[in-house]
């Protein structure tokens, strides 16, 4: 009886069944966080392609003076908004703060972006003035939003502290009279 067993327990050690469910079954998560951690890059770095690439439209357009007449805090929020195509709520978690800049004094903008927290009360903007006539004017925009796959290494890499990806660009623009 317990040669027999044995000679099972040998017979079962010899067999190839399964093999390849045991290595599917190693290397399956490993590959699906790689693709889930690329799309969630991928998807983060097109937001942020769209977030510039709406910020450079929308001060075109402040530049030429088309499109954009008045150019004040929820007109300029609001175009950006309009031309972002993939920021979903882009009207909640967008944050602007324009500046007005000496051109021969130096860069006098804050380090840290005014972002809006989702947690607290909504903040007025921090400093939001349009400049006369040649003035250089600084325009940041910060987003912040829920990541796709928070779970992936990606997902936390990208996201903050708080667990939202912060998306932010800057541009700057001379003010014509």
């Amino acid at each position: 009886m317990i040669r027999k067993a044995l000679g099972k327990a040998v017979q079962f050690k010899r067999t190839e069944d399964g093999s390849l469910t045991v290595e599917f079954a190693i290397w399956f998560p490993l590959y699906m966080f790689f693709i889930l951690g690329v799309i969630e890059y991928s998807l983060v770095s097109i937001q942020k392609a769209m977030l510039d690439r709406s910020m450079d439209l929308v001060v075109r357009d402040i530049r030429l003076g088309i499109n954009l007449p008045d150019a004040q805090h929820n007109t300029i929020k609001g175009a950006i908004c309009d031309k972002m195509v993939v920021m979903q709520g882009c009207s909640e978690n967008l944050q602007l703060e324009m500046i007005v800049q000496d051109p021969y004094g130096g860069v006098n903008l804050p380090l840290v972006p005014d972002c809006t927290d989702r947690a607290e009360e909504a903040k007025p903007v921090r400093e939001f003035s349009n400049g006369g006539s040649n003035a250089l004017m600084i325009l940041r925009a910060c987003a912040k939003f829920d990541p796709l796959f928070p779970t992936t290494a990606m997902g936390r890499a990208v996201s903050g502290d708080d667990g939202l990806v912060t998306l932010t660009a800057t541009t700057t623009f001379v003010q014509e009279p």
